[in-house]
């Protein structure tokens, strides 16, 4: 601080230093993490809600794709459609019955890693200190235990919501069985293509439920970057958010299923 005598008057001016612009953010970031909702710091809420708008929002556009942007779930929908015309006509149905087979066994599986990765969430929520220590050997992102549970029960709910699916979309994958075996085989049957259009709208809402299962199962890996901090978990949000869209609006596959796409 100096004194200045201009006038006979003192007048008081501080000098500000070089620093202060440095000072200035870290207070600002000291300010971030000072507010906080239990545990969770400002940045971990704004994290949070993050990957539960990106997950609603990349489901929603997934499923509902707007006019002349058509998604890779939408186009199957179609082929589905046209898989069960051509059963109407189809004297041999093995190949069919295979199909439907091959499907179940793929939710047989998912639900059953999914279920194996709920029961290691629990168990690490009932006893998160290994993590802690980890983090401790590796200086990563400190927290309470409380914290720490918060992080693995996010991706443990994602992962019961993935196994719902799956179950779920096993048990439309049987109920589309029964309901193909029921289709006539004779194309001339004024009910064939009714029976073939039921059996396809049940079998496309098992794949509806299996695309949420995959869908819930992704954000689950996201949000387990939730464990190296809250701007990890922004990062792969983001990251498992463009991969989606990308394999639903902008893949090679999907430029292959529109050539020549059913009706």
């Amino acid at each position: 601080m100096a004194v200045l005598h201009i006038g006979g008057a003192k007048h008081l001016h501080r000098h500000k230093p070089i620093w202060h612009g440095a000072q200035s953010q870290s207070n600002t970031k000291m300010m971030i993490y000072a507010y906080a909702f239990g545990p969770l710091t400002v940045l971990d809420m704004i994290a949070v809600l993050l990957l539960l708008a990106c997950w609603a929002g990349i489901g929603w556009t997934t499923e509902n794709p707007p006019k002349g942007r058509i998604s890779v779930g939408k186009l199957m929908e179609n082929y589905r459609r046209e898989w069960m015309r051509q059963l109407v006509g189809r004297q041999n149905r093995i190949f069919d019955s295979q199909m439907v087979d091959g499907l179940r066994q793929s939710t047989t599986f998912f639900a059953s890693t999914a279920l194996i990765a709920i029961g290691g969430g629990l168990a690490l929520i009932a006893d998160p200190k290994p993590l802690t220590d980890l983090a401790s050997d590796f200086d990563l992102a400190a927290g309470t235990e409380l914290l720490w549970e918060m992080r693995i029960l996010t991706a443990v709910l994602f992962g019961a919501l993935a196994f719902q699916k799956f179950v779920w979309s096993h048990r439309l994958f049987s109920y589309a069985a029964i309901a193909m075996a029921a289709v006539p085989n004779d194309c001339d049957d004024p009910i064939a293509y009714a029976r073939a259009e039921q059996a396809a709208d049940v079998n496309i809402n098992a794949a509806k439920s299996f695309n949420r299962g995959l869908r819930n199962v992704y954000f689950a890996l996201a949000s387990m970057a939730w464990l190296l901090g809250p701007e990890a978990l922004i990062i792969s949000t983001l990251f498992t958010t463009a991969m989606l869209w990308r394999r639903e609006f902008a893949s090679d596959s999907r430029a292959s299923l529109l050539v020549n796409p059913p009706k």
